[in-house]
């Protein structure tokens, strides 16, 4: 971490009347010869990390900016120069180096949620599931389970959901239940994500540069 500059972070100690204090959770000044080593050296040890943490969080911000505004540059001058646009439909682009060896992808990725026809989907599907009743394979029915489920957060489990969009059956009903799925279906916003990746010859599998904190 030495060479990485930490954000500066307040200590926590209140100097009063000549002597040194910690607030604690609930605002009450606790003099430090009070408090546990042991929790002394656990707040600085969390005030060290938050430094380096909301400075990394601050040059992420930094470097996805200067990143859009490089890209965007490249492609107004791809534009007016060579009459050269990058990207499909979706906004989805990717830029190569000569060599091969280095590729940035700006993926766009769209948030789906689902209307009121889902419930219709719904009444459908168990419809078809209550008449099959053994004949339904419990793989089906799981799925069924987990799609129309709501998670903790109270959103409706949307892998699951187009788990079913794949199964391949020919009731009747089925198929208007997943046109039903189709029709519910509605995007109600999108995100941009850039990837940055590199390979050490142009035969090689790419790896990607890693950003984020769970998978370094």
């Amino acid at each position: 971490m030495s060479e990485f500059t930490p954000m500066p972070i307040p200590d926590g100690r209140v100097e009063a009347n000549g002597k040194t204090y910690m607030p604690d959770a609930k605002g009450n000044l606790v003099p430090v010869e009070l408090i546990a080593p042991a929790a002394q050296l656990e707040d600085e040890t969390v005030r060290k990390i938050i430094g380096y943490a909301m400075a990394l969080s601050e040059q992420i911000a930094r470097f996805k900016a200067h990143t859009f505004e490089d890209l965007g540059a490249l492609e107004a001058l791809l534009r007016q120069e060579y009459n050269v646009t990058k990207g499909g439909a979706k906004g989805n682009k990717s830029f190569m180096s000569h060599d091969g060896l280095f590729k940035v992808q700006v993926q766009v990725a769209d948030h789906i949620d689902f209307g009121p026809q889902l419930q219709i989907a719904k009444e459908l599907v168990d419809e078809c599931l209550n008449e099959w009743a053994a004949d339904a394979r419990a793989e089906i029915r799981a799925i069924v389970t987990r799609a129309f489920n709501t998670d903790k957060a109270g959103q409706i489990n949307r892998s699951e959901i187009f788990m079913l969009l794949r199964l391949e059956i020919e009731d009747a009903r089925w198929q208007e239940a997943m046109r039903a799925i189709r029709d519910a279906m509605r995007v109600v916003g999108s995100k941009v994500y850039v990837r940055c990746q590199h390979r050490p010859t142009p035969d090689a599998r790419w790896e990607t540069v890693t950003i984020d904190l769970a998978k370094a």
